[in-house]
């Protein structure tokens, strides 16, 4: 049992590691990613002491949820943004609070005085603060990549859900739409992204963190939410 035990952990080493890729992707370059891992190991290991194969499910099916939640909370444990990028979360704030009409990112860079980079970058660290509620696009992005048993009614509930976000994601300019089906329908990492659009890594994420942004007003101006 012991050595089965060690052999799952050993052998999903890997998700840890994917699983740290995709939520620090929208996040500051200075989060600190060995913290994270070394949680998400924790959750892996807790995943394995606690994993049934009797009920038929995959090991990773079963842990993926525990380990990003694992990493999760370490996030919201110990926050490792500047004083300079929270200076800037309130400036992008509040500019986004004061602003009439649709939100974008052009618009909250001339309002805020910020350059749209500082505001991508801000919209990245918004995501670890929680002050703003634009990032719930995103983790509904991510729900459509697990196939999960649901009541019929929560399944039209879902299907309603994807059909806005499908509309969302057309309405965005072509790269940000592009950006985000490649990152969250092809599962490629930003580097591999930056490959085959000929940018940055760190470009990438920023227009990431844009789309996401622009998703989350559409969604929001349609749900009221």
């Amino acid at each position: 049992m012991q050595g089965r035990r060690d052999d799952l952990i050993l052998e999903h080493l890997w998700l840890v590691r994917h699983i740290v890729g995709r939520i620090t992707a929208q996040l500051p370059s200075e989060t600190d990613l060995a913290n994270l891992e070394s949680a998400g190991v924790l959750g892996l290991v807790e995943a394995a002491n606690k994993f049934d194969p009797g009920r038929g499910v995959k090991f990773v099916t079963y842990a993926y949820p525990r380990v990003r939640g694992a990493i999760l909370d370490e996030l919201r444990r110990n926050c490792p943004l500047p004083q300079h990028v929270l200076e800037r979360i309130s400036m992008v704030r509040a500019a986004y609070e004061g602003m009439e009409g649709t939100a974008t990112v052009e618009r909250l860079a001339s309002t805020s005085g910020l350059t749209e980079d500082e505001v991508s970058d801000s919209l990245s660290a918004m995501r670890l603060t929680r002050m703003i509620s634009w990032e719930g696009a995103a983790d509904a992005l991510e729900s459509q990549l697990t196939n999960r048993d649901e009541r019929p009614d929560v399944q039209v509930e879902r299907a309603e859900q994807k059909q806005l976000l499908a509309q969302g994601i057309a309405a965005l300019a072509e790269r940000e739409r592009l950006v985000v089906t490649l990152y969250y329908l092809e599962e490629l990492r930003l580097k591999e992204i930056g490959q085959v659009l000929k940018l940055s890594e760190s470009r990438v994420s920023r227009v990431l963190s844009s789309a996401m942004f622009h998703l989350g007003e559409y969604v929001r101006a349609r749900t009221g939410s």
